[in-house]
């Protein structure tokens, strides 16, 4: 490659990249926002408050975990078939999509509103906060099929890279969900005082406007690649069905071993008390917003290599991932140090007791510590292997990290060796430092590099 060619790859890798990674990073920022708001809201009334609506939402990672792992597989083909210029196909695709997950979450939507005391229960033995976490999934059932689908067409946006749209709605969203936090959590403006019920009343509505406008805006222009009528969505055959399962199944299973095993996790910590349970809830909110950046990249990685990989140049979608590899390493090391400087300031905004302030300083700095080796795999797995269609060897990953190590580590590290919080997490994810070693080795053979629609 000439050193013209390589200025001309480099601007076209970074403009690509700014053009799907900043959406996506705000999307994120703004959904992650909306978790910290929530949290940081919900704080006020107590920190049984803050266990109960973390727990809650357990069942909503979850599933959204499990959407997340059905559209990212299925947008391997989308963003190939993108490179390949191939709507028909795009939109046969898609509707594969809608209609595995609107099926999801009415499943999801009548188990969470029927059993949702006794999966309180599962996670602890705590009577206020499981009829405080039951009253909010009560009302936040109403919310997943709403959900299921405006997550499928802001995440499929992405593979078209057409992401404007979908982050002005999600934006307005966290507008709507903010502003409704303020009035029903604590009552404000003659509104009643629902406490965690307002919260799950204001994620409802914020779903609906979200939902509603997606639509509307997607289909008010009729050469968007994704409105597809009901015939178009329903066009597939089980040929096409098929070819998709083959590829997305270990995304989804991976995805779905992943969000049951880090919630497993909970159940653990569960163990230890409430005060646990809320130290883990916030440390989490406050490192993904510091991860969102990474979310965005991964989309980014994910949809520039698999486009490259469906035009058939596999130089520029290896020269693409090493690129992106760097990235990660110089953008991790530089976050992980502003999360340990700025942990101080960020625990402020929480109503706290001393002591449990005292064990989330403790546990955000095992978050830091592990920061890097974690964007490094979710960057490998999510954002390059999987789009060279390797996702059978990322499942196997997943689930023997998650399962074999992690699991039991959190167990016998609260039952047996009765450790505090923190250390706990620093055991737990020891499990990230193996995957890590394994995806580097895996990337370095070069066998993820397949092209799945040819």
């Amino acid at each position: 490659m000439n050193k013209l060619t390589r200025k001309q790859t480099g601007n076209e890798f970074l403009t690509t990249l700014f053009v799907i990674a900043l959406p996506v990073v705000i999307q994120n920022i703004i959904s992650i926002g909306l978790n910290m708001i929530d949290t940081v809201m919900v704080s006020g009334l107590g920190e049984n408050a803050i266990s109960a609506v973390g727990l809650a939402n357990r069942l909503y990672f979850m599933f959204t975990t499990i959407c997340f792992g059905i559209y990212s597989g299925a947008s391997i083909f989308i963003a190939q078939y993108w490179g390949a210029q191939d709507k028909t196909s795009i939109k046969k695709v898609f509707g594969i999509d809608i209609v595995i997950g609107c099926s999801l979450s009415l499943l999801f939507s009548v188990a969470v509103f029927v059993f949702r005391r006794q999966i309180m229960g599962v996670f602890i033995n705590d009577a206020n906060v499981i009829e405080l976490g039951s009253s909010y999934l009560k009302v936040v059932s109403f919310s997943y099929f709403l959900t299921a689908v405006s997550f499928a067409y802001s995440f499929n946006c992405r593979a078209i890279h057409m992401l404007k749209m979908p982050t002005a709605v999600n934006a307005a969203a966290l507008c709507i969900n903010t502003f409704l936090n303020w009035l029903l959590i604590s009552g404000r403006m003659g509104f009643p005082a629902l406490g965690v019920q307002g919260a799950a009343v204001a994620t409802v509505i914020a779903r609906f406007f979200e939902f509603s406008a997606l639509l509307f805006l997607i289909y008010r222009n009729e050469n968007h690649p994704l409105a597809a009528n009901f015939s178009e969505l329903l066009s597939w055959d089980l040929t096409l069905l098929k070819k998709v399962l083959e590829t997305s199944f270990p995304v989804i299973l991976s995805e779905t071993a992943w969000s049951v095993g880090t919630s497993v996790y909970f159940i653990a910590y569960g163990f230890i008390g409430s005060s646990a349970i809320a130290v883990v809830q916030i440390a989490y909110n406050i490192s993904d917003f510091f991860q969102a950046l990474f979310f965005g990249i991964g989309n980014a990685s994910a949809v520039m290599i698999g486009n490259e990989i469906g035009r058939e140049d596999i130089e520029k979608a290896h020269d693409y991932s090493n690129r992106f590899l760097k990235i990660t390493f110089a953008l991790s090391i530089t976050l992980a140090f502003l999360l340990y400087m700025s942990k101080g300031k960020i625990i402020g905004y929480f109503n706290l007791t001393e002591e449990t302030s005292i064990s989330l300083s403790k546990t955000l700095t095992v978050f830091s510590l592990y920061f890097t080796p974690k964007m490094f795999t979710y960057m490998f797995i999510c954002g390059i292997l999987r789009a060279g269609g390797d996702t059978r060897f990322c499942m196997i990953v997943d689930i023997v990290t998650i399962w074999v190590i992690g699991v039991p580590v959190a167990f016998i590290s609260v039952l047996l060796l009765k450790l505090p919080i923190h250390l706990v997490i620093a055991m737990v994810f020891g499990e990230e430092i193996i995957k890590a070693v394994t995806v580097i080795r895996r990337f370095k053979s070069n066998k993820w590099l397949n092209r799945v629609i040819g």
